[in-house]
């Protein structure tokens, strides 16, 4: 589960198979475990549902990644961030290429990353803008155009960019 690299081509201007094959390839010989796929949005859209479910609770309650697992209360909204983030994937026909719940189970063992800070509370902590408009926001954007309801991830956008505002 940890250090695997995923390259594949994705629209609007796809690679041609064959070239992420040969830069996975160089990849994996210089010491980077890398494969290619045939398209990229389902590991590309698991790791934002991944993000997007856990990076805002973390960053607003100051707790580490394994801490917000541990509490029911905020490990019952992770789920349903992830819920509405599978939700507007597969209004675009995506099938992610895991479960972003196993992953983020995974991640909170002791042994894998419980103790780790997401990037967005380290972004909170140094008083920085973080990603929330790309994985948060994003998945709202794209529900808002596809009909699908995203009130959590619209919640969490909010709320981290009055944050971030508090600081301005």
């Amino acid at each position: 589960m940890r250090g695997d690299t995923t390259l594949g081509p994705f629209e609007p201007s796809p690679a041609a198979l064959g070239e992420v094959e040969r830069l996975a390839d160089a990849c994996t010989r210089g010491g980077m475990p890398t494969h290619a796929v045939t398209d990229a949005r389902p590991a590309q859209w698991r790791k934002v549902v991944f993000n997007a479910a856990t990076n805002p609770v973390g960053a607003l309650t100051g707790l580490t990644h394994g801490r917000v697992c541990e509490r029911p209360d905020l490990r019952a909204l992770v789920s349903a961030l992830v819920d509405e983030g599978k939700a507007v994937a597969t209004a675009q026909g995506i099938t992610l290429d895991a479960d972003p719940e196993e992953l983020i189970d995974h991640a909170a063992r002791p042994d894998v990353a419980y103790d780790h800070k997401a990037s967005m509370l380290q972004d909170v902590e140094a008083r920085r803008q973080t990603e929330i408009d790309y994985l948060n926001g994003g998945i709202g954007r794209v529900g808002r155009e596809l009909d699908v309801p995203t009130p959590l991830n619209d919640a969490l956008t909010a709320l981290v960019k009055a944050l971030e505002d508090s600081w301005i």
